[in-house]
């Protein structure tokens, strides 16, 4: 327990985005698992396209979820009370406590507005007008209810913690380690150069009171000799008056959960396959349509954990020729993607390769897209839309969100999945794709080569990935087989234990407990203004 009496606390904050804030939370939250500790991780505020449905039918930001696995607890919306999805540049659909309360303007969410155009009205309770005040107290209320209920918690930020434009109304970083007294535990990204400039830049920007709880720094994905390294971080002491409680190094390989789908590489992205030989004699090729506001394209990673399989983000339309089954995956913004994909005409090569009895599979925003006419007055609010017309299914936006945790059987097989989204499906023909046990139609359908479904994760079920990857290959012609030992849930816990390894070996680990048990240290000497 902390000297307050609650369960023990860090802070992870990193210099930018991506610096390895959310594996290196899930590693800590491993390693200390393992040395027996009940724990929990936390995010105050999480901006995410990639979300996840917990038990009790919330919905939270999928870096939390991995996480609690990391920690081995069930996640619940206590782990990320406030998720903020992305519908453009300017507007995000605010989720609090795992429940969608309204859209919000970013000026609105980060300034002193409230709510923007009709989410004022929607919003219900949401907070706004000096909302962030109430927002901050209902982060806080969930971590002291965590940390009354587990031994440590191990908290994620985001972005920057000197992101001085909004420290005011700072939620996350600093206006939660400053309020529940945490210490706070930098880390930075060395592949991408810069990172002592970042640690004492970051440091330097803070003001007193938030620098008093900067308690050192990580080095995340270090490649090479750390010998090297450390005249580096000794001079970062003298300067800050910090230590450096570890450098991690880089690790090949690792498919974790990722938080941001706005940032995926539409050039030539791959996800990283397993690196060993295909069970049969041919490999696979999968190609997934980098569309606008992509959301939850972790549901591909089970597929390029098959050893065979290869993966492929595109945005051409003649990078779909070679491809074996066409994944369109989900999205925050179904009309929108449907435009994008017309206008680069990806639609006409996917209609083409449907009538030539090619596979597609669509995911949720991907399933409406496949179907033959969607009506959004709540999304885009651009009323009816045509669909692509691959499928027999008419989809109608409706203002409750549907969360739920499903399963059932596809392929004569058991399949679990959650679902997230607005979109309500009218099937009127073809075959049922997801069923109950009895055999009664509850999600999907499949026309031909083509079908979809609005569950999200079921290709993590290994037999219908199996089933359903074998289908693909008699499609194709391919001489491929799906390999019969594959378990996707074994390869994410050896993940998952890889970065519990990665701290527990290249960190200071008495210094982070010592942390986590006592606090900040006093008396740290503060960066002064301008120091060379």
């Amino acid at each position: 327990m902390s000297r307050n009496g609650l369960g023990g606390g860090l802070l992870v904050a990193g210099t930018t985005s991506d610096a390895g804030k959310s594996v290196v939370t899930a590693g800590i939250c491993r390693w200390l698992v393992r040395r027996g500790m009940k724990v929990a991780p936390f995010k105050g505020q999480n901006m995410s396209l990639n979300s996840f449905v917990t038990r009790e039918g919330a919905e939270i930001g999928r870096a939390q979820a991995m996480q609690a696995q990391a920690a081995r607890v069930e996640p619940t919306a206590l782990m990320n009370p406030v998720l903020l999805k992305p519908g453009g540049d300017r507007s995000s659909q605010v989720v609090l406590m795992g429940r969608p309360v309204g859209e919000m303007s970013a000026r609105g969410f980060f300034g002193s507005g409230g709510a923007s155009g009709s989410a004022a009205s929607s919003a219900g309770s949401t907070p706004h007008g000096g909302g962030r005040e109430a927002l901050l107290g209902t982060v806080l209320e969930c971590l002291e209810e965590l940390r009354r209920t587990h031994d440590a918690v191990i908290c994620e930020g985001a972005g920057s913690p000197a992101e001085i434009n909004l420290r005011r109304t700072d939620i996350v970083n600093m206006g939660v380690a400053r309020a529940a007294r945490l210490p706070v535990v930098v880390v930075g990204d060395i592949d991408r150069g810069g990172v002592f400039a970042s640690f004492f830049g970051t440091t330097a920007l803070l003001s007193p009171e938030d620098q008093a709880l900067v308690a050192g720094y990580l080095v995340n994905k270090f490649r090479g000799d750390v010998s090297l390294l450390e005249p580096g971080l000794e001079m970062l002491r003298g300067l800050t008056g910090r230590a450096t409680l570890g450098v991690l190094p880089y690790r090949h390989g690792l498919g974790i959960d990722e938080e941001d789908g706005l940032r995926v590489s539409l050039r030539g992205g791959a996800r990283e396959s397993r690196v060993s030989a295909p069970y049969g004699e041919d490999v696979l090729r999968v190609a997934v349509p980098a569309v606008p506001l992509m959301s939850n394209f972790t549901d591909v990673d089970a597929l390029a954990a098959e050893p065979g399989v290869v993966v492929r983000f595109v945005d051409r339309a003649e990078e779909l020729a070679d491809a074996d089954l066409v994944v369109l995956p989900g999205t925050r913004g179904t009309v929108r993607a449907l435009a994008w994909l017309r206008e680069r005409g990806l639609a006409d090569a996917i209609v083409r390769r449907a009538a030539e009895g090619r596979p597609v599979l669509g995911i949720c925003g991907g399933y409406q897209i496949l179907g033959e006419r969607i009506d959004d007055d709540v999304e885009s609010r651009a009323g009816s839309v045509p669909g692509l017309g691959l499928l027999p299914v008419r989809i109608r936006f409706d203002r409750e969100k549907t969360l739920a945790r499903p399963s059932g059987v596809a392929l004569g097989e058991a399949v679990e999945g959650y679902e997230i989204h607005h979109g309500v499906a009218d099937v009127r023909g073809g075959e049922t794709f997801f069923s109950d046990r009895q055999g009664r139609p509850v999600d999907g359908c499949r026309s031909g080569a083509v079908q979809g479904t609005h569950w999200h994760g079921a290709l993590e079920s290994d037999a219908f990935r199996r089933r359903f990857l074998t289908e693909v290959a008699r499609a194709a012609g391919r001489r491929f087989v799906p390999a019969p030992d594959t378990r996707f849930g074994t390869l994410r816990e050896e993940q998952l234990d890889l970065l519990g390894d990665l701290v527990e070996e290249h960190a200071d680990t008495d210094a982070l407990l010592r942390l986590i048990e006592e606090g900040a240290p006093a008396g740290l000497p503060f960066v002064p203004p301008g120091a060379p």
